[in-house]
């Protein structure tokens, strides 16, 4: 445990919880061998999708990456893409852009809608 002002980061089984004086203030961290264990891949692959921007760690510990649960989800997405589709990493890439643009848009149409009379 690591205390730094009114927070507590917690490290067990792979990852990090960040706690403060009323409760959980951040999101769950897991290492990189964390996201390994929560997806059936081996580190180097998800070393290797870092590498290529298809996920990003949401902070650097010195070497150690650290990332935000939804990474399992994407990670997920990623391994559907290549093995359903057959994609490469770098069609992978696209695809995942363009999901990402497309949900912006949505959250953007609906919150233009809510704004109507």
């Amino acid at each position: 445990m690591k205390a730094t002002g009114l927070q507590i980061t917690v490290y067990q089984f792979g990852q990090f919880s960040q706690f403060g004086r009323f409760g959980q203030v951040e999101r769950e961290r897991l290492t990189l061998e964390g996201l390994s264990e929560k997806t059936g891949l081996h580190p180097t692959l998800i070393e290797q999708f870092v590498e290529y921007g298809l996920i990003e760690p949401a902070e650097r510990m010195g070497a150690r990456l650290l990332f935000d649960i939804d990474c399992v989800v994407r990670v997920r997405k990623i391994e559907r893409l290549r093995h359903d589709l057959g994609a490469n990493l770098a069609s992978v890439a696209v695809i995942l852009d363009l999901l990402d643009r497309i949900s912006r848009l949505d959250k953007e149409i609906e919150r233009l809608q809510s704004l109507a009379p």
